[in-house]
């Protein structure tokens, strides 16, 4: 069992940036593609990036590409979302997930999720 915890999210102007971490228990963390999705109100819940194992393959929704960035510490079990000029439109709540699987922008293919951390960006 993999459980999954986020922070880091809070209240932002646009063109602002936040850090997101999810730490996740467990030793065996480097087994696990891990992906972050994000629901906002009245909304689905929608892929946001995505990251292998090792790190070395990253993958993005096209409308945070080239503004957000997703990584990983192996040594700290945590990932990580790097949002910068941050637009109202990204106000969600983000979630962390976990797969054994390759990296998916389907959330059916993750395993475990966190609770979610809320995102608000004030035009």
């Amino acid at each position: 069992q993999v459980q999954l915890v986020e922070s880091g999210g809070g209240l932002v102007q646009a063109g602002g940036s936040l850090r997101l971490s999810c730490a996740t228990s467990g030793r065996t963390f480097r087994s696990y593609t891990m992906g972050w999705f994000r629901q906002a109100p009245g909304k689905e819940r929608e892929f946001v990036a995505a990251i292998s194992w090792s790190g070395g393959s990253t993958y993005y929704a096209g409308s945070v590409k080239g503004r957000f960035t997703i990584s990983r510490d192996n040594a700290k079990n945590t990932v990580y979302l790097q949002m910068n000029s941050l637009k109202p439109e990204d106000t969600a709540n983000y979630y962390c997930a976990a797969t054994v699987g390759n990296m998916d922008t389907r959330e059916d293919e993750y395993d475990y999720w966190g609770q979610g951390t809320q995102v608000t960006v004030s035009s």
